[in-house]
Parts: C-alpha cells; sequence; structure tokens
C-alpha cells in the first residue's frame, strides 16, 4: 500500500503532532497521502490534493483519524474509491478502530507488507418519500433514525415490512441499524447486538408508549416503511448521525439493504467478543 487518503476529525485540537507523525513515516517509504483543501493549507507539501471522483488516483487506504462519528463521515470517500477504512482511534469508544496513534507506524507496516483482513460492513438504504414522491436517498453505515425533534409530545410511526402492517407506535423515534449501528444509538435504546457479519436491519423504538413494543430484527431481504403522523411540528430524519431532513405528516422513510458495502481493515486477532468485553465492559 502506498497511497493513503487521510481524513482527520476537524474537532482534533492537536492536528500538528498527526501531520509530524505522518511525515516520519513518509520518509524513504514512498508513501504518498492525498487529503482535503483545509490539509493542504495546513501542511503543504505533504499532502496532495484529492478531486474525488475526477483524479484517478488509485487510494489504498484510508486512514481515518478520530472516532467512530468521523470513521461514519469517512464512508462517503469509501464508497468513491473503493478502498477499506483503517480507524486510528482519538475519540472515547473507537469501537470502530482498529488502531491508535502510538501503533501507527507498526499499523502502517502491516499494510505495506500485507499483513490484514478485510471486512465488509452491511449499509443501509434510506429514502424519504413525500406524496409519492422520493426526497432524498442517501447510505448509512450505521442506523437512519426517525425523531421527534421539536414536537413536544410523543409522534406515530406506523411500521410495514415488504408491504405488511407490523404495528404502530407512539414513541420519540424510531432507529433503523445496520449490525454495525447495533453496537450504537441502537443499543442505548435496548436493542440487541448483532455480530457485524450478519446480514440483517434491527428497528429499535425510542421510549415507546406502550411497554409491549421492543425491537424487532428484520431479514436484509425485507422492504421496511415507517410511515410517520401525529406531528404538531416537523420531525426530523437523521443518517449516521447527520441531520438529513425535516419530516412532514405521512411522510414516508423506507429502508432496505443496500448493495454496497465498506470494506474495514482489520489487523489484530482480536475477535468480536473480546472488542465488546473491552469496548462495552461486557459481562463485567
Amino acid at each position: 500500500m502506498k497511497n493513503f487518503l487521510i481524513c482527520i476529525n476537524p474537532a482534533f485540537s492537536d492536528k500538528q503532532s498527526i501531520y509530524n507523525l505522518l511525515e516520519d513515516l513518509r520518509k524513504g517509504s514512498g508513501i504518498t497521502y492525498y487529503g482535503s483543501e483545509a490539509d493542504l493549507e495546513n501542511v503543504p507539501g505533504l499532502i496532495q490534493p484529492m478531486l474525488i471522483p475526477a483524479s484517478g488516483i488509485h487510494i489504498d487506504c484510508i486512514l481515518v483519524f478520530g472516532g467512530d462519528g468521523t470513521i461514519l463521515h469517512a464512508k462517503h470517500y469509501a464508497l468513491l474509491t473503493g478502498a477499506p477504512i483503517l480507524g486510528i482511534n482519538l475519540g472515547y469508544l473507537g469501537f470502530l478502530s482498529e488502531s491508535v496513534l502510538p501503533e501507527i507506524a507498526s499499523s502502517i507496516e502491516d499494510l505495506k507488507h500485507g499483513k490484514y483482513k478485510l471486512l465488509h460492513r452491511m449499509l443501509i438504504k434510506c429514502q424519504l418519500k413525500r406524496n409519492k414522491e422520493i426526497l432524498h436517498e442517501t447510505l448509512a453505515l450505521n442506523d437512519a433514525v426517525i425523531y421527534k425533534a421539536q414536537n413536544p409530545g410523543l409522534i406515530n410511526v406506523r411500521i410495514k415490512a415488504g408491504g405488511r402492517y407490523v404495528f404502530d407506535t407512539r414513541c420519540d423515534g424510531l432507529v433503523a441499524a445496520t449490525p454495525t449501528g447495533s453496537t450504537a444509538y441502537s443499543l442505548s435504546a435496548g436493542g440487541p447486538i448483532l455480530a457485524p457479519e450478519m446480514m440483517a436491519i434491527v428497528l429499535s423504538p425510542l421510549n415507546p408508549h406502550i411497554l409491549s413494543i421492543r425491537p424487532m430484527v428484520f431479514p436484509a431481504t425485507e422492504r421496511l416503511t415507517m410511515r410517520v403522523y401525529g406531528l404538531h411540528k416537523n420531525a426530523m430524519l437523521q443518517i449516521d448521525g447527520s441531520n438529513l431532513s425535516p419530516i412532514e405528516e405521512n411522510d414516508e422513510i423506507m429502508v432496505t439493504a443496500s448493495q454496497h458495502t465498506v470494506s474495514f481493515i482489520k489487523l489484530s486477532n482480536r475477535t468480536f467478543y473480546q472488542i465488546l468485553r473491552k469496548k462495552l465492559h461486557l459481562g463485567k
């Protein structure tokens, strides 16, 4: 691996330490870094411009310096380039990260010598439909969230799977999560943990009015439709933690498994269950 796309959490206060480390790793290695305009201005000569998708440059790997949120934003570059992601954790939990800053030199050496595996993570396609017209269509690595936003009370959501009625719920919202996202917001809402190699979609209601409404797991072959009604004000559709669009009365949100995936680099022999025990203190 020689060509690396660099993504750094813009809120990280000590970017210069990362630039210095990247400069040291580049010396005599033949490595080339590509990145954003902001990085070009900060360290001219270290990082080359990346004009996606028209550049024609083959990216071998995307180095993401940050937490899980930064990795979620980097999925855009992974989809455009087809390159796998290596997360270097600078945040708190770093559940999607495989390395940390002090280990980056050895991680790069492992990459250069092919000592890694690729894990392919499922994405979901989310469509916002209003009056039979699709207003937005996007992909999520973690989740699509319907949230009540400024509504003072609960909102109503009617759920169908493959056109078949499942249930109605009054709630603060609803999380539709991938197996990757099952350890994020969905888990906080009481949803189950799914192994990342599974092909499934988790629906986790947020604070449902009726306690018998519980999270459900659907096969990835299912087409899920959620119609939102009973709004006093617009609700909000969030994709991977970012607001995408207001939701109006009787809007429908459709979620299906995407044919696209995002690849992650795995360097260690740690199992998913070891990561759960370490990161989430599972069973302690």
